[in-house]
């Protein structure tokens, strides 16, 4: 499907202009999206079939044209053919929302995959290649082809036993608990590994998989955030204000912070500051204190999956925001849609369900002017010529356009505006930017608090479990390198905003068209899927958890 000619074509204008920016002029370029369909031998689609898909739901009659078959690329020495698909494995919500229309169509349940043709003249073959990597595809989750991709049948998939397999540990030496950390993608401390270690010794038993990995999750900077729950002692940086009353951590010498009084504070002989459990000691104390004093609008905070405060006798308002940086860092388009996905999930899935109504952003990234894949020049900001970007990081200026387009186009699909946003600057975030994304939403005040009790049903709803966004919540630990963008490919979900939306919809009509809610809790699975979720609601009750029964994307996945 194209445009027809004398149309406009916005991609492939977009496509010209940001060529040009990297060197490289194109004379002509035309793009168009592919849709490929594989039909049972049964029930084969038939010509009138494709043209009715074609017509009725994949082309705009007056300004699209469709083709059939795979039209071969121009004889010439200057032009050049890219097509980008989805790698095996990865989640296609394009191709999902065509594959359901085309069977409400014509009754067919045909498998459906889409990509994206580019026919381009005005280069060499090395620049095309460049022009693919660097502007059309990210080979985390993307294939580039160099010709049309007309395979004879899509990859499938081969069933797992789901054999419960244990994990040897109780002899291993700290050197190998930390190599198994590293190379299990589990990211826990020696520590913690010992931990784990001495508490099955004590069982008497190596630990399952699945154990482990639940540990692992539950354990992640993502689920926990250990740095912000640490321990961690504080010095002044040197700053020369004085307080006038002579107090602070070093009786005024060059602290302006009075130290004293403070929960979860004490103040050294050295004149540093030990703080315990930096959140409870600084956010959480500070918002306690104002409820003890009286407060009354805060109705459920620090305990859900976001802050619900008071908007009026009837009606509450809740808040998230979270960071999404390592997944932005790898494949900023998919981070940053998932990252305002998962704060809208958060919004959905706190007390008996909230309604999200608006979207906000702060993203943090290094000067796109100071940074060049190769070549050296004149910085933008005067302060410095720009370099190379390092090994394995994606140049900012396409990080910063892409999780622009991550949460707008997440929030757009599911009806959801982004209301404000800020963007900052700074070349230490060359490595890992910095991707905030937050979602608020409006609740009916008795909705504000959910129970689980002994008896209910496990319900699983939304999108089925794929490859992707595994070991989402343990990543969230790791330091970054330059093998990361290789990795942890299967780090980063592929999120699925039309389902969401889906979700959305059942889930206030399950709360609201019945005498009472037809669930007694719910919540998300987020980053750290089934384990995450499960571990959360079941952690007063317990759970019996099927797993072999969870609805897949595709064969071929463990339990784990």
């Amino acid at each position: 499907v194209s445009p027809r000619p004398g149309y406009a074509d916005p991609v492939a204008e977009t496509l010209r202009r940001d060529a040009a920016a990297i060197g490289i002029p194109l004379t002509s370029v035309r793009t168009a999206h592919v849709y490929l369909f594989q039909a049972p031998p049964s029930r084969p689609l038939t010509d009138d079939h494709k043209r009715l898909i074609a017509q009725c739901l994949l082309a705009d009659p007056v300004t699209e044209q469709v083709r059939f078959g795979a039209t071969p690329p121009t004889a010439s020495p200057d032009a050049a053919l890219i097509e980008v698909h989805p790698l095996p494995g990865v989640m296609d919500p394009v191709a999902q929302s065509v594959q359901e229309a085309a069977r409400e169509l014509t009754g067919l349940d045909a498998q459906v995959s889409t990509g994206w043709r580019y026919d381009l003249r005005g280069l060499t073959s090395a620049q095309a290649d460049q022009l693919a990597s660097r502007l059309l595809a990210n080979p985390v989750i993307q294939r580039i082809h160099r010709r049309p991709w007309l395979p004879d049948s899509f990859p499938v998939g081969k069933s797992h036993d789901h054999e419960v397999r244990h994990i040897p540990i109780l002899n291993l030496s700290d050197d190998q608990l930390t190599r198994l950390s590293r190379e299990a993608h589990l990211f826990l401390s020696l520590e913690e590994m010992r931990a784990i270690q001495a508490e099955y010794a004590r069982l008497g038993r190596e630990p399952a998989d699945i154990e482990l990995e639940t540990l692992a999750q539950t354990w992640s900077e993502h689920c926990v955030h250990k740095t912000l729950k640490s321990t961690i002692v504080y010095r002044s940086d040197g700053a020369t204000e004085r307080r006038s009353d002579g107090g602070g951590s070093d009786g005024g010498r060059n602290d302006p912070i009075d130290w004293t009084g403070r929960p979860g504070h004490t103040i050294n002989a050295d004149g540093s500051v030990t703080i315990s459990n930096l959140l409870k000691s600084t956010v959480a104390a500070a918002t306690h204190e104002l409820i003890k004093e009286g407060l009354d609008w805060t109705l459920s905070v620090f305990v859900d999956n976001a802050g619900v405060i008071a908007f009026d006798d009837d009606t509450a308002v809740c808040v998230k925001v979270e960071t999404h940086n390592h997944p932005s860092a790898i494949e900023p388009y998919g981070g940053a849609a998932t990252g305002i996905g998962g704060c809208i999930r958060d919004i959905i899935g706190t007390g008996l369900g909230a309604r999200p109504i608006a979207s906000t952003d702060v993203f943090c990234v290094a000067f796109p002017a100071d940074w060049t894949e190769g070549n050296t020049g004149a910085g933008s900001n005067g302060q410095s010529e720009s370099r190379p970007l390092p090994r394995g990081c994606l140049h900012p200026r396409r990080i910063l356009t892409q999780v622009v387009a991550g949460v707008r186009d997440y929030g757009n699909r599911m009806g959801i505006p982004t209301v404000s946003g800020a963007v900052a600057f700074d070349n230490r975030y060359v490595g890992n930017p910095l991707v905030y994304c937050g979602c608020i939403g409006v609740m009916p005040r008795d909705r504000v608090k959910g129970t689980v009790n002994t008896g209910d049903l496990i319900v699983a709803l939304g999108g089925r479990t794929g490859r992707d966004g595994i070991h989402g919540a343990t990543f969230s630990s790791a330091e970054l390198e330059q093998s990361s963008s290789d990795e942890f490919s299967h780090a980063v979900q592929i999120g699925n905003a039309i389902e969401e939306k889906r979700l959305l919809d059942a889930i206030l009509r399950a709360r609201d068209d019945f005498d009472q809610p037809l669930f007694s809790g719910l919540t998300d699975c987020g980053a750290g899927g089934f384990s995450s979720a499960v571990g959360e609601m079941g952690k007063e009750t317990g759970a019996t958890v099927d797993l072999d029964k969870a609805p897949l994307k595709y064969a071929g996945l463990s339990s784990t």
